[in-house]
C-alpha cells in the first residue's frame, strides 16, 4: 500500500507518515503544482492527500483501485468530484478543524471596518486628530444590518459572537428553514434583498455554479453606499476586477479579503491599490492549534481508509461514504 501527500505547507508530515507506516504503508511527499507533476505523483497511491495542487480526473484515474482523496481543509474545488465519483473513489476533507479560527477572523475583521479602525490609525499619522470627520458615518451597532450569505457551521460561529452586540442580522440561504432561522433570530431573505438590505455582507457560502462570480458589477451597484464586504471562504465568489471598480468609485464603503481567484495574489491585481480594502494572506485558517487538528485528522482518515473504515467526514456530493481497502 502506498500513501501519498500531492502537496503541503506544514513544517513536518510526522502524524500522517505515522498513520501510513503503522498500516504498513510506503509514504512518500511531494510539492506538485501542476495537474501533470500531481498525476505522476499519485500514480498507483492507495491514500492521496491533496492542499492546493490540482486533483484532475487523470489523477485519480492513476490512482490504485479501492484508493480514496482527503483533501488538507474545508474547499474541495481543487478536486474534480465529478471524476472521482465516476471512478469510485471516496473522497474526504476536513471542514471542522478551523471553525472557530475562521470565524474570529471574520467577525475582526467586520468589527474592524464598522469601526473604522485603519482610517481612523492613518488620520493620526498623517497628524490629524479627528475622530469624527474621519469615521463619519458610523451608525450604532443596533442600526446595523449584517447580512450572510450561506449560513454553515462557520457562518452560524460568526453570528454567535455578533449577537450579543445588538446587531440585526439577515441570511440568504436556501438550506435555512424558517424554524431554525427563527431559534437563531435572523431573518431569511432572497439573494437580490441580501444585497440590497446589507451593511456588512459576509460571504460564507462554498464555490459553485451559483454561487462563482456572485458579487459582480451588477450587485455592487445596487448595495449600500456604506456597504462593506467580508470574504473569508472562497475567492471565486467575487469578481475581483469588479470590486476594485466598486471601492476605487466609492459605490460600496469597503471590503475586507482573506481568499482570492488566485492564490498568492498577482502582483498586478487590481485589488492591491484599491482604497479602504484590507487584505489578509489567506490566513483566517491560523492557529498552532489548528494545523496541528487538522493534520492529525487527515492522519486519522489515513489510518481509517487503509483498515476498511469509512472516511470521517465525506465531500457532499461525493461517494465518501464507503468504506476503504479491505
Amino acid at each position: 500500500m502506498r500513501v501519498v501527500v500531492t502537496d503541503y505547507t506544514f513544517p513536518s508530515l510526522d502524524a500522517e507518515a505515522e498513520a501510513a507506516r503503522a498500516a504498513g504503508a510506503e509514504f512518500a511527499a511531494f510539492q506538485c503544482r501542476t495537474a501533470e507533476d500531481v498525476t505522476a505523483a499519485v500514480a498507483g497511491a492507495d491514500v492521496a492527500i491533496v492542499q492546493f495542487a490540482p486533483m484532475s480526473r487523470a489523477a485519480i484515474a492513476a490512482l490504485a483501485p479501492g484508493a480514496a482523496v482527503v483533501r488538507y481543509g474545508i474547499g474541495f474545488d481543487n478536486i474534480d468530484i465529478a471524476a472521482a465519483n465516476d471512478q469510485g473513489v471516496p473522497t474526504g476533507y476536513v471542514p471542522d478543524y478551523c471553525l472557530d479560527e475562521v470565524a474570529d477572523h471574520t467577525t475582526a475583521l467586520i468589527l474592524m471596518h464598522l469601526r473604522k479602525i485603519v482610517p481612523l490609525d492613518a488620520s493620526l499619522r498623517r497628524g490629524e486628530w479627528a475622530a469624527v470627520k474621519i469615521a463619519k458615518p458610523l451608525p450604532a451597532y443596533a442600526d446595523t444590518t449584517i447580512g450572510f450569505l450561506g449560513l454553515g457551521q462557520i457562518g452560524r460561529s460568526v453570528l454567535k459572537r455578533l449577537a450579543p452586540s445588538g446587531f440585526r442580522f439577515i441570511v440568504a440561504d436556501p438550506m435555512l428553514n424558517a424554524a431554525t432561522a427563527e431559534s437563531l433570530n435572523v431573518r431569511r431573505v432572497s439573494p437580490d434583498d441580501l444585497i440590497t438590505q446589507a451593511d456588512v455582507l459576509s460571504l460564507h457560502a462554498p464555490a459553485t455554479a451559483e454561487t462563482t462570480g456572485f458579487i459582480n458589477a451588477d450587485r455592487l451597484a445596487r448595495m449600500k453606499p456604506n456597504a462593506v464586504i467580508i470574504n473569508t471562504a472562497r475567492g471565486a465568489l467575487i469578481d475581483e476586477a469588479a470590486l476594485a471598480d466598486a471601492l476605487k468609485a466609492g459605490t460600496i464603503a469597503g471590503a475586507a479579503l482573506d481568499v482570492f481567484g488566485t492564490e498568492p495574489l498577482p502582483s498586478n491585481s487590481p485589488l492591491r491599490d484599491a482604497p479602504n480594502l484590507t487584505l489578509t494572506p489567506h490566513a483566517a485558517w491560523y492557529s498552532e492549534q489548528a494545523i496541528t487538528r487538522l493534520q492529525q485528522l487527515v492522519a486519522d482518515d489515513i489510518a481509517a481508509h487503509l483498515a476498511g473504515r469509512p472516511l470521517r467526514k465525506p465531500v457532499p456530493g461525493s461517494i465518501g461514504t464507503q468504506g476503504g481497502k479491505p
